[in-house]
């Protein structure tokens, strides 16, 4: 998410304003009262959006072949040591329509291990960034230095018929209903940055009903999709209206960041920032995290253990030679379990009280 001017601010409150005081609710969308009673439970919501260093996408994580629960314990284990309660980890309808059980199988193990270490999940359905039409099997090995090379949109292709909707359909109706008394899962989030690239026209199609199918289902977790983009003004009031907590990205400096915090409270409904923290762009642990918990809204960065994502590298300056960047761009850990930079493991320590 990037502020181009200060009217987008503006713009953001005026579409605050009128969720505010819209006076019929949205059918399924929890009260606010209920959301924030589900958020006093929880203690200061943290983490990391995760995949483990081993899997290029969502589908080399998922996906029978190359799932890795050794790489996962292990590295979900660095997260637990550093006080981190939440990952934000994305699911891929390929995977479950190659192999629905299985897929709800392997979702299971990974629930077990993060329970494990005392970490809720965050799992998202769709997204519209990076590469079009994922395909089951072996994935592509990473291009080196290019940030996130390998990853898959959900849905990457066009929706045409409506056969291509009950399809998708299927796939939230099976995973909600197979987990929506888990209590090992945090939050659904429905769709990662609706809109993306070319992807307007095909979300605002796909995202109300991806809502309308979650209250259907109506899950004890709350549900959401976090709004990224400002100038998307008809996307972002969708996802105001039909959010039980509201999420939202942010990789700006904190002063502009906090300003976002500020207007989206005006909602009166719990908030969690789903990512933000690119070092080059002010965005940081140092700056913004401690803002977020005095603000008391959930802090989920993006990136975790380097790997074969690469986002090390920033999104637009890729380094062709692989080189390590001086200054990561995301991620906190090396594989062996090194910190970058040290100072920053230890803020977020102290800031969980560790």
């Amino acid at each position: 998410m990037r502020f181009k001017n200060l009217f987008a601010i503006g713009l953001l409150l005026t579409i605050s304003s009128a969720v505010i005081a819209q006076k019929k609710a949205v059918p399924g969308v929890w009260s606010a009262g209920k959301a924030n009673a589900w958020y006093a439970q929880h203690k200061w919501i943290n983490g990391a959006n995760f995949s483990p260093s081993t899997a290029i996408n969502q589908l080399e994580m998922w996906q029978a072949d190359t799932f890795d629960p050794e790489t996962i314990d292990r590295e979900l284990g660095y997260a637990e040591g550093i006080g981190f309660n939440a990952m934000r980890v994305f699911l891929h309808s390929v995977v479950w329509k190659e192999d629905p059980k299985g897929f709800k199988s392997r979702i299971n193990k990974y629930l077990a291990i993060a329970d494990k270490h005392h970490i809720q999940t965050i799992f998202v359905f769709f997204d519209d960034c990076w590469n079009p039409n994922a395909k089951p099997g072996k994935q592509p090995d990473p291009k080196p230095g290019i940030h996130n090379s390998g990853w898959m949109q959900d849905p990457g292709r066009p929706l045409t018929k409506p056969t291509d909707f009950l399809a998708l359909k299927a796939y939230v109706d099976d995973i909600l209903t197979s987990f929506k008394h888990d209590k090992r899962i945090l939050l659904w989030d429905l769709y990662n940055e609706p809109g993306n690239g070319d992807k307007n026209k095909i979300a605002s199609r796909l995202l109300p009903q991806v809502f309308a199918w979650a209250h259907a289902i109506n899950p004890d977790q709350p549900v959401s999709s976090g709004m990224w983009n400002w100038d998307l003004v008809a996307l972002n009031k969708i996802q105001l209206q039909n959010s039980d907590v509201i999420t939202y990205h942010c990789y700006d400096s904190p002063e502009l960041h906090e300003r976002v915090v500020k207007l989206l409270k005006l909602n009166g409904r719990p908030l969690i920032c789903t990512e933000y923290m690119a070092r080059p762009r002010n965005s940081t642990f140092e700056n913004t995290m401690p803002m977020l918990k005095k603000e008391n809204a959930g802090a989920i960065n993006w990136g975790f253990v380097s790997g074969k994502t690469n986002t090390i590298y920033a999104w637009d300056t890729p380094m062709p030679d692989g080189a390590e960047p001086k200054i990561w761009f995301h991620d906190i850990f090396r594989k062996d379990g090194k910190p970058f930079k040290q100072e920053e493991v230890d803020l977020i320590r102290q800031l969980n009280g560790k």
